[in-house]
């Protein structure tokens, strides 16, 4: 089974240059070590160093990870501020954003106690990997058909179906269509920096 470590590089590390820097800033801000964060999200210290010096870049559900961890929200992990937090988000103001071959659009201000996107999900992405943590999670299911693991219930989405559920549940998502799924997804983020995410893969084969 595999690990989140073993999901692939987006690209040149070039593609992301301020993620690299801020997931060290913000592990410090947290006052966590390498060690500790690393065993919340469930990754090795030394892929954690890995990506925190830009040699290896986090996928949207290890930044989700990260982000919880610290206290913290996905734009900032990526170094996007604003300098005021506005209401309203306009379409020509969502720049689309690509980790990990998920690709993502703030559909809300950044910095708040819920965090807003538009998520395209690639085929087969997070097939193995089981997320647990404290919060909520909603998400409405624009395109595409999308495969939802709530603890041992398997449920099977369609646009215009959506799920609103606590994330202390187990939980996975997977697209079931080669092109993908999109989804509008809001989250709590947990302002804590001491605050665990556990974020690995699952025990034995539950497909």
């Amino acid at each position: 089974m595999s690990s989140p470590e073993a999901e692939p590089s987006a690209g040149p590390a070039a593609a992301l240059p301020a993620v690299a820097p801020q997931l060290r800033a913000l592990r410090r801000r947290a006052s966590l070590t390498l060690e500790a964060a690393a065993r919340d999200a469930g990754l090795s210290p030394a892929h954690l160093s890995r990506l925190e010096t830009g040699q290896r870049q986090p996928s949207l559900p290890m930044l989700l990870s990260l982000a919880r961890i610290y206290g913290t929200t996905v734009s900032e992990l990526l170094g996007e501020t604003t300098a005021d937090r506005e209401a309203v988000t306009r379409a020509g103001d969502m720049e689309p954003t690509s980790v990990g071959g998920w690709t993502y659009r703030q559909a809300g201000s950044p910095g708040r106690g819920m965090q807003a996107l538009r998520v395209q999900v690639p085929y087969g992405a997070q097939g193995d990997i089981v997320r647990v943590h404290p919060g909520e999670e909603w998400l409405y299911v624009l395109k595409g058909r999308l495969r939802l693991r709530l603890g041992d219930a398997l449920h099977r989405l369609a646009p215009g179906d959506s799920a609103h559920f606590d994330s202390l549940t187990p939980h996975r998502i997977a697209a079931e269509d080669p092109d993908g799924v999109e989804l509008l997804f809001v989250h709590t983020l947990l302002q804590s920096p001491t605050a665990a995410l556990c974020l690995g893969p699952t025990q034995g084969d539950v497909s």
